[in-house]
């Protein structure tokens, strides 16, 4: 299985889910989505990354984004480990868990990394945008949890540049200046497009307020 990269399309399937059978890109839709794979169920890490995903409903609904979330075990399994979520986490599951017992999906992302383990898939994030392109990728040990709230960070940046003529430079947070991008030199497009002005550290490098707040 060749590597999924960015801007490709997202491997469409069909499987079962802790809300019954789940067709992917259908089930998308018109959305932003984050596809999230998880070792096995009942794990300690992970049951504090879907706690901290149900509690971020309302973060990712305002940003369009539908939350999916992958495991190799059963749905029996999934139901289960739901409970103990909720319970544990102080939060409700509101979003699907993929029941990929027959490793289809985890074949088609490439989850299964031999070296790190034979049979459980690794800690991966895949940011989709509504034409089902990938937009954003992340892979992380077992032994590590993944910050949410970078997560959000990233979605805001690829919205925002996805429909702006800027880029987010390091570190930026929602509300900061960004980056407008080299490729935009006439003057009158740039009074158009950033009528707030602009601030050039650089003739490559100029700092504008974020266009849409």
């Amino acid at each position: 299985m060749a590597t999924l990269r960015l801007g490709d399309t997202a491997p469409d399937f069909t499987q079962d889910s802790s809300i019954g059978p789940i067709s992917f890109h259908e089930w998308l839709g018109d959305s932003w989505g984050i596809l999230f794979s998880h070792p096995a169920d009942y794990t300690p890490v992970c049951t504090t990354e879907l706690g901290a995903t149900a509690k971020l409903a309302e973060e990712f609904k305002k940003r369009n984004v539908k939350p999916i979330a992958l495991s190799v075990d059963p749905v029996e399994s999934h139901k289960g480990w739901i409970t103990d979520i909720n319970e544990t986490q102080g939060a409700e599951v509101n979003f699907p868990i993929i029941a990929d017992a027959d490793r289809k999906v985890s074949e088609l992302y490439d989850l299964i990394h031999p070296n790190a383990s034979t049979t459980a898939t690794v800690r991966s994030v895949f940011i989709i945008d509504p034409n089902k392109k990938i937009r954003l990728t992340l892979t992380y040990p077992a032994s590590t949890g993944r910050n949410f709230n970078e997560i959000l960070r990233v979605i805001d940046s690829l919205q925002l540049t996805e429909y702006h003529s800027v880029a987010t430079p390091a570190n930026w947070e929602d509300g900061d200046d960004v980056v407008i991008v080299p490729s935009i030199t006439d003057p009158e497009v740039l009074k158009q497009k950033f009528p707030k002005g602009y601030k050039a550290v650089k003739p490559y490098l100029r700092l504008t307020p974020q266009p849409n707040k």
